[in-house]
């Protein structure tokens, strides 16, 4: 009987620990940063990070301290949101990366694709990947 109370006791103990943890990505989440995007067009779109390794990348592409993987990519959602208000759409924070040569079938510039953005998601941008070829970080902007 004392085998079965140290094998459930000791799971147990492990779960309660678990219960009242704050999980670590909770405690290590760095607060997201917005900076500025435009394209050959002039437009500006704004673009949410919320990784700590992208935040530190587009910042050294603002500050001109690299030039490696200068665009943006990343899957759009068709929805405003209040930090990019003038455009129908957003990049998805969490799939937000940089590149240095893409596929053209995810190019394509702003305006464009706000203008034909019920076609994105099947021939046009499938996945809803959008990879302007012409993009590149501009400013940061304070959080809102």
């Amino acid at each position: 009987m004392r085998r079965i109370t140290r094998k459930i006791g000791a799971p147990l103990a492990a779960l309660a620990v678990l219960a009242t943890a704050t999980p670590a990505t909770a405690q290590q989440a760095a607060p997201a940063a917005y900076f500025v995007m435009t394209d050959i067009t002039r437009e500006e779109f704004v673009v949410q990070l919320t990784d700590p390794g992208k935040i530190r990348h587009a910042r050294d592409l603002v500050h001109g301290e690299t030039r490696e993987r200068p665009h943006v990519v990343g899957r759009i959602v068709k929805r405003q949101t209040p930090y990019n208000p003038r455009w129908s759409y957003h990049y998805n924070p969490d799939t937000v990366d940089f590149f240095d040569a893409a596929i053209e079938v995810c190019d394509a510039t702003i305006p464009y694709v706000e203008d034909n953005l019920d076609e994105a998601g099947g021939a046009f941008l499938p996945g809803l990947v959008f990879c302007p070829w012409t993009s590149r970080l501009v400013r940061e902007l304070p959080a809102p």
